[in-house]
């Protein structure tokens, strides 16, 4: 595997992309949906796109290293790759690419969860990508690991709801489905995507919204999802019991690969 150069825009700026993709019994799941996320991420920060055989040659070779397991989680990196000193951003780039994968155990269980005090800035175009500069989300994951909790709930800078550190955030009130749109700072995940299609498929009422107090969550149904766990119910949000809704099962039995 090629080493990764000190001058790497990726290494040394966070400047590039990535794409954490579920591998199960065998096969990449949302693999199309996953690329052409990366190619509209590369629109924005002025990367080219990388050539999909490539990015499949590379997954390979990724899961070969892994001994091949039959759930695994395969993280895919786009690096904008070596460059001068400094911002400016060299005349013809020469991105990296790179994968790693690494065994999955069972699906966890519901999640603890709490309110981080490191917020999303809705307003850097930053939010809605999935660059490999990731560190304020791996701020607020700290904070939740040090309260005993598994993930943090992500208000952006005005204090709306916007997402979890590693999820998309959904709630339920009188039987309609809630998210936060990617106004408030949110990456359109994968399994976001998924889940809003299975719900109005089934006749559920929608509602993205571009702003929502966490007042809202308080005697909601809530759950987080993402391309590895698929739709996680919360248990507990910020000490308090999170209360269950059956709609929660139901689309986890539509859009989680183990539940079909």
């Amino acid at each position: 595997m090629k080493a990764i150069a000190p001058d790497d825009r990726g290494f040394a700026l966070g400047h590039g992309l990535f794409e954490t993709i579920l591998w199960n019994d065998h096969h990449p799941g949302h693999w199309d949906a996953h690329l052409d996320r990366l190619a509209r991420g590369c629109k924005v920060l002025g990367l080219p796109v990388p050539d999909r055989i490539a990015c499949r040659n590379v997954v390979e070779a990724a899961l070969e290293v892994a001994d091949r397991p039959h759930r695994a989680a395969v993280r895919l990196n786009w690096s904008a790759g070596a460059g001068d000193r400094g911002l400016d951003p060299p005349s013809r780039f020469e991105p990296m690419l790179s994968a790693s994968a690494a065994k999955l155990g069972p699906t966890p269980g519901p999640a603890s969860m709490v309110t981080a005090v490191t917020r999303r800035n809705d307003r850097s175009p930053a939010s809605r990508l999935k660059t490999l500069s990731y560190l304020d989300n791996v701020i607020a994951r700290g904070e939740a690991r040090k309260a005993g909790a598994d993930e943090a709930l992500m208000l952006n800078s005005r204090g709306k709801i916007a997402c979890a550190a590693a999820a998309n955030v959904f709630w339920i009130v009188e039987d309609v489905l809630y998210t936060p749109a990617p106004e408030a700072g949110v990456l359109e995940g994968i399994m976001r995507a998924e889940v809003l299609r299975a719900a109005r498929r089934s006749g559920v009422k929608v509602r993205v919204v571009r702003g929502a107090r966490p007042v809202v969550l308080e005697d909601a149904p809530v759950f987080l999802t993402n391309s590895l766990t698929g739709v996680r119910r919360v248990a507990r949000l910020d000490g308090r019991a999170v209360p269950f809704h059956p709609l929660v099962d139901r689309l986890a039995r539509m859009v989680n690969p183990e539940m079909r």
